[in-house]
């Protein structure tokens, strides 16, 4: 028998329907009970909310999908205005109705998008049941103009026809609510997936050349690994499907059976580590990625170096970064020997005081003037870079990304002052990619 019961479909879609979807029994249930009838007036707006990868976009699809009920699914985050938005569900609704193809509408107001949102369902197919507008990445609304989202949630009085508008999105409804007037949406909340969930959801992805219990540990062993930082279930599928063959490569060369897991384990156990450093953040391709399993001489570059070795900055704010570790571990009083061409002679003695016995590297980063920073810019960099506000935006994105600390910015009267936050492996790595040898530099490796 199937969990989910409707009089008005049959048991076997309703059996498809709890193949697909795994762990969203009770919402899929209460979805249900709110549609109702094909024929029935429907309720005119629901708001569905919840974390990331949550399983909110794939459950409404596949449900819309698999009980075939006319839906229009449309993605704020591609239609960033208003009229792309209101054109894309218009048109989505002219290939609902007609199968020949229409002239793309034209739709400047919501008053216009009114009129032909009438025209377009005026159809006996779409009159006859309810028609749903699914509105993904809904908290994108908040930036496009201000009656949009009352209208939409107001869409079935204004329209006098039965539709359902669905708002998916990751904020609460108090963040999204419009300060005017408006009919609120029923509310319904989808929570995250429990590592059993997850363990079950990714199992079913088993290629079909391996067994299920033998993609099931190897499961079991990334979330082990990846859990306590990641719950993003596309992240985690896109990780297992990344590093399965390294996994399987024992079994495939016969060095260990399936049931070997000790082997299998210590196997991966490097690898799974180095792919923590990709975590929500693409430092490289699946196929780079994929190239450096294979290539053991090059995955064993990248031993050592930071979570950040290979972020794809632009070019002067390599030297920027570079500029500001400098800045950080070499004391002021060195900038003439490291910077100036022509210093003179500077005796080593003089140079190296006896009471700095303690590495730069092991006080940790010192804080820095702006006009310091930009000083050793123009030195380190061939072409002559002028104080330009690109410049200076670029610093601010380094500050943004966490790479430079602003400290002091408060006091108006000697500037901003920063501190690198990144470590040696780090701006080794990105100093390789300019062909700047920054150990040269540093006062701690005279």
């Amino acid at each position: 028998m199937p969990v989910f019961k409707h009089p008005e479909y049959p048991e076997a879609t309703l059996l498809r329907l709890e193949s697909l979807v795994l762990f969203r029994e009770s919402q899929v249930s209460t979805l249900l009970s709110i549609f109702g009838e094909r024929q029935h007036l429907s309720f005119p707006s629901l708001f569905i909310y919840g974390h990331t990868s949550s399983g909110k976009t794939y459950v409404m699809q596949t449900l819309l999908k698999t009980l075939e009920l006319p839906h229009v699914f449309v993605n704020c985050v591609e239609c960033f205005t208003s009229r792309l938005l209101l054109e894309e569900i218009l048109r989505q609704l002219q290939s609902l109705s007609s199968k020949e193809e229409c002239p793309l509408p034209f739709c400047d107001t919501f008053n216009d998008f009114i009129r032909l949102f009438k025209q377009a369902t005026m159809t006996p197919d779409l009159q006859r049941q309810t028609l749903y507008v699914v509105l993904d990445k809904a908290e994108q609304l908040r930036e496009l103009e201000t009656n949009l989202l009352p209208g939409f949630l107001r869409l079935q009085e204004l329209t006098e026809r039965n539709v359902t508008v669905i708002l998916l999105s990751e904020i609460v409804w108090e963040l999204l609510r419009p300060a005017t007037g408006c009919l609120e949406p029923l509310p319904l909340f989808f929570p995250d997936y429990s590592i059993g969930h997850l363990q079950k959801i990714l199992s079913h992805d088993h290629p079909p050349e391996y067994s299920f219990d033998f993609y099931a540990a190897y499961i079991n062993i990334l979330l082990g690994v990846f859990y306590p930082v990641c719950r993003d279930l596309k992240e985690l599928r896109h990780l297992a499907a990344l590093n399965f063959s390294k996994y399987c490569e024992p079994v495939v060369q016969q060095k260990a059976s399936e049931r070997d897991t000790r082997k299998l384990w210590k196997n991966i156990e490097s690898h799974l580590k180095k792919a923590m450093q990709t975590v929500y953040l693409r430092e490289i391709s699946s196929s780079q990625w994929e190239q450096l399993l294979q290539d053991d001489g090059e995955a064993g570059q990248l031993k050592g170096l930071s979570a950040h070795a290979h972020v794809e900055l632009p070019y002067y704010s390599k030297f920027l970064l570079i500029a500001a570790y400098l800045a950080s571990y070499n004391p002021a009083r060195t900038d003439k020997r490291f910077f100036v061409k022509h210093h003179g002679k500077i005796r080593k003695k003089n140079f190296q005081k006896k009471h700095e016995k303690t590495s730069s590297h092991l006080l940790g980063p010192k804080p820095f003037p702006l006009d310091r920073l930009l000083a050793i810019l123009h030195s380190i960099v061939d072409s002559r870079v002028a104080p330009t506000a690109n410049i200076f935006s670029q610093i601010t994105s380094l500050v943004t990304l966490q790479l430079l600390s602003l400290v002091g910015h408060d006091d108006q009267l000697n500037g901003p002052r920063y501190k690198c936050s990144v470590s040696l492996d780090f701006i080794r790595s990105i100093s390789r990619t300019v062909n700047f040898d920054i150990i040269k530099y540093l006062y701690d490796f005279l």
